[in-house]
């Protein structure tokens, strides 16, 4: 194993490709538990027939954890967005297009249930008791799906194939439930991002793609963005709050 090339750096993590396949090395201290469950994750979408990019292997590298996928060739749709701005509405259809498609995917029986995952986030938020007890309301209150989520749906964990067909890459926040949390955790990535107009674009074409209300996906945000506030990153932490706060509870 060759790890010379680096493709990506994120938060605890560094990802390299080493010929056909894709090595993610995680840091010292990362939790082995959240390691597992993502190639756990993978393995049963991969299951599904989703293209995706299938596990290889679960290994150390000097001593740190690593998950080994195959690599996708092609590019990114936030890399085709940049270089082919005048196309970037027909780029966030297609990136709708994709995500409709995975939400018709039948989820695995085993995944994560959402509303789990979300209820013992919202617990981990240091909120007051009133804004845990108001989340937790309208979380049960939400209608319960089975929904194949992706959890971090945007456009850099899209591929587009030579052949023009698509992967969807990093499955480590995959659950089932409703399609349109994940819709709002894509809507909060786009404004996490800085793109505005971006954001109300991806989230007026899938509202009218899915037939879904706009309000409907809006109910979710406060809890979507509860949920992601607790991963520790501080500079997104403020930002997320916001829409926590400004919310009126019904």
């Amino acid at each position: 194993m060759k790890l010379e090339k680096v493709i990506a750096v994120r938060t605890s993590k560094t990802i390299y490709r080493d010929g056909d396949h894709v090595v993610k090395v995680f840091d010292e201290g990362y939790s082995k538990a959240d390691i597992l469950n993502e190639a756990l994750n993978i393995a049963r979408v991969e299951e599904t027939g989703l293209s995706i990019p299938g596990v290889e292997a679960v290994t150390m590298v000097d001593g740190k954890w690593a998950i080994v996928t195959d690599f996708i060739e092609g590019k990114t749709l936030a890399r085709l967005m940049t270089e082919d701005h005048e196309n970037y509405a027909q780029y966030m259809e297609r990136l709708v297009d994709i995500q409709l498609e995975m939400h018709a995917t039948p989820a695995p029986a085993m995944l994560n249930k959402l509303k789990d995952k979300m209820k013992r986030k919202i617990s981990q938020t240091g909120l007051d008791a009133t804004t845990r007890y108001e989340l937790d309301a309208r979380l049960h209150g939400m209608p319960k799906h089975n929904k194949l989520c992706h959890g971090d749906f945007n456009p850099s964990n899209v591929v587009i194939k030579p052949d023009g067909s698509y992967a969807i890459l990093d499955w480590a926040h995959a659950t089932q439930g409703n399609a349109s949390a994940d819709a709002a955790r894509t809507y909060l990535l786009f404004w996490l991002g800085g793109d505005i107009e971006g954001a109300e674009l991806y989230l007026d074409l899938f509202c009218k793609k899915s037939d879904t209300a706009k309000q409907y996906v809006q109910k979710w945000l406060p809890i979507v963005a509860a949920s992601q506030s607790v991963k520790g990153k501080e500079e997104e932490k403020e930002f997320l709050m916001h829409w926590v706060n400004v919310v009126e509870y019904e």
